[in-house]
């Protein structure tokens, strides 16, 4: 992989862990905690939302040829996936169904923290599409994965730092910040598709 592509791939997978959008609901999930217990709650969510990612990163084509599903397919399917998810945090949806989600959470490090919100479908889509690019060789899987590792080690940052982060930016700056954020990922799904579609055969 060249240093283009790893920019690609950790802009790519920063968008969808969206470590900014976590950490406020970090904050939420963990009112009233020490800071010791916030640390502990942090880096299991972490931990385990990293091992989800690595084991689809490892072996989520094999699964997908098991069920007879092709990679063209899959980018396509991922794509559309990442372009709605896109669209939740551009209008909001996703900071909604967060609040709901953390008003039924009681252990927030397994959930709702390291799935769905780090490890979710978008993550685990993005990890198998970015690992099987290119011919999926093992040079780009382990980088791919030492890039994910960078963006989760990044992301335990933000939370660690969540309350100081939240106080500068303010509800605005978050606001802002998702919004750039989701037009950066809309367009990244329209090139999985393209690139989906391109393998079958259509478009050049």
């Amino acid at each position: 992989m060249d240093s283009a592509q790893v920019i690609t791939a950790f802009v790519t997978l920063f968008v969808v862990l969206d470590p900014i959008g976590l950490a406020p609901l970090f904050v939420a999930l963990t009112a009233g905690a020490d800071a010791r217990h916030r640390r502990a709650v942090a880096v299991r969510a972490y931990l385990i939302g990293a091992g989800i990612l690595t084991l689809f990163g490892l072996a989520g084509e094999a699964v997908l040829g098991f069920v007879g599903i092709s990679m063209s397919a899959f980018r396509i399917a991922g794509g559309i996936l990442l372009f709605l998810t896109a669209l939740d945090m551009l209008f909001e949806r996703r900071t909604k169904r967060r609040g709901d989600q953390q008003a039924r959470a009681e252990d927030p490090s397994v959930f709702p923290l390291a799935t769905p919100l780090i490890a979710g479908p978008g993550a685990i889509a993005t990890m198998i599409l970015l690992t099987t690019q290119d011919g999926g060789d093992w040079a780009r899987v382990a980088m791919i994965h030492g890039v994910m590792l960078a963006v989760i080690a990044v992301g335990l940052l933000f939370m660690l730092a969540a309350g100081a982060i939240e106080r500068i930016l303010g509800p605005t700056g978050i606001n802002v910040v998702t919004r750039l954020l989701g037009m950066l990922l809309a367009a990244l799904s329209v090139q999985f598709v393209l690139d989906g579609l391109a393998d079958l055969g259509f478009g050049p």
